[in-house]
């Protein structure tokens, strides 16, 4: 029997919807659509082997450093964050700081899952912990909730991981010969390829990507043809979009540095210059780009992130465990010129952009409309809300300033970015919040009262613009 409890109405079916034409926006048109999640951070293994998780602390706390955050705020040790504490001791430390999470996007997410997933309509809290804990650790143990069942249950159709170019795919490549409805496929993520702000660190990772197309990369000439071949290998398996997690991109005027210099100074050990550093980024990404335009990939820029920003934590825990913040970088200026100098010999490929500041808003809107050129509907994206902009408010705000300065109708939709195969329901946080914004226009008299053509536009909006965008089918795998 489901965990219920009648002593609350919150998370109703009609949650977020704020009149009757959104209920009918959402119920009828957007709610039963198939998911595709073009960008996220899921273990291929996990997937592979259909992992079932021991208890919901695995699945749902581990890995997860937006709850970490917040356990961390209300004062939670870290022994129960990323300490050697049990899990179910993780669990009720979580469940004691979720109440007070409350204008928090994890209160809506945290209680969507639980109840989307687990049948639980009550709100997590300290007394109910061990109730709660039991309750979810059977129903991880049915077949259902095996990594594919969970994604099965949401209705996902497509996941995509990021993978870096050293990867061997060999999960991804398993997978599809297991023959079933969902489809993975990696997603090129070549960040290590150019992070030579640590001459030790990208030493390493060279000797690393030389193993993988077997000759060495003793030249920069090397380096490109070593990123060219992976490409090839990632193209083979699947792969049609890159994603890359940038501060922001770069632009020089071209020859402004030696890059055969720079490559061999960072490959001796030497340290480089910030200017040197960029200059680097920026010769390699347009290589990189231009290769991807060849090969006729989706690339993505995750733009704006500061990230290990406690260095007293990196050194503890080490990065990726919450501790990174919206920066405050330039955009504009480097982004049009790096555009536009792929653009100048026609070598721009279908692109989205994700800002992390919300300042950045108008700057990402309009610069897409630079670059969209008739050849493709909605050519270059700017991307949903990400990271903390992936929250009610943040969402709104995204997809007003891609109504006032571009077109919603041609916007490719919400991912998760996530590392949680309990993260899901996001689409659904995120089609509510479309559907109730359509539904207020209409309300206020600002678009017609026309069920079926706005169902339509929130329909291709959640599902059909991402379909026709994105070239996922299982007869792009050759191997």
């Amino acid at each position: 029997m489901p965990y219920s409890t009648t002593k609350t109405s919150y998370l109703s079916d009609d949650f977020l919807l704020r009149n009757d034409f959104a209920k009918t926006l959402y119920h009828q048109y957007a709610k039963d659509l198939p998911i595709i999640d073009y960008h996220n951070h899921l273990p291929p293994a996990e997937v592979n082997t259909n992992r079932k998780f021991e208890n919901i602390s695995k699945i749902w706390l581990a890995g997860d450093h937006y709850k970490w955050r917040a356990m961390r705020t209300f004062g939670i040790n870290e022994k129960f964050i990323t300490g050697d504490s049990s899990d179910e001791e993780k669990f009720k430390q979580w469940a004691k700081t979720l109440p007070h999470t409350l204008r928090n996007p994890l209160y809506h997410w945290s209680h969507l899952e639980l109840k989307r997933y687990f049948g639980i309509d009550e709100l997590l809290s300290e007394a109910n912990a061990t109730e709660i804990y039991s309750h979810c650790n059977n129903v991880l143990k049915q077949d259902s909730f095996s990594t594919q069942g969970l994604l099965a249950q949401m209705k996902v159709e497509v996941i995509c991981t990021t993978d870096d170019p050293i990867d061997s795919l060999d999960q991804h490549v398993s997978f599809h010969k297991q023959g079933t409805e969902l489809g993975m496929y990696p997603a090129f993520r070549p960040d290590k390829s150019f992070a030579v702000e640590n001459a030790s660190t990208y030493t390493t990772y060279i000797a690393s990507l030389a193993a993988s197309v077997n000759f060495e990369i003793s030249s920069y000439e090397k380096l490109l043809e070593a990123m060219s071949k992976r490409i090839d290998y990632f193209h083979e398996r699947g792969c049609r979009l890159s994603d890359h997690g940038l501060e922001q991109l770069y632009f020089f005027k071209e020859n402004t540095y030696s890059i055969e210099t720079i490559f061999s100074q960072v490959t001796s050990g030497k340290e480089l210059s910030k200017q040197e550093v960029d200059f680097f980024k920026f010769t390699t990404l347009l290589a990189l780009c231009k290769m991807y335009h060849a090969k006729g990939w989706v690339q993505q820029f995750h733009l704006g992130a500061l990230r290990n920003t406690n260095s007293r934590s990196l050194r503890i825990l080490g990065a990726d465990t919450g501790f990174d913040s919206i920066g405050d970088f330039d955009q504009a200026t480097s982004m049009c010129g790096f555009f536009n100098e792929l653009n100048t010999e026609d070598q721009l490929c279908k692109t989205v952009i994700y800002n992390l500041n919300p300042r950045d808003n108008e700057v990402f809107a309009t610069m897409i409309g630079n670059y969209n050129d008739g050849s493709v509907r909605g050519k270059i994206q700017f991307g949903s809300g990400w990271w903390y902009m992936d929250q009610k408010d943040g969402m709104e705000k995204q997809i007003n300033t891609l109504s006032n300065m571009g077109l919603i109708s041609c916007f490719i939709g919400m991912l998760t970015d996530s590392r949680s195969f309990l993260s899901f329901p996001r689409h659904e946080y995120f089609r509510r919040i479309l559907c109730n914004l359509f539904a207020e226009d209409v309300a206020n008299g600002e678009l017609p009262w026309d069920e079926k053509w706005l169902g339509g536009i929130i329909s291709d909006i959640c599902y059909h613009n991402a379909k026709q965008y994105f070239d996922f089918s299982p007869k792009n795998i050759q191997v």
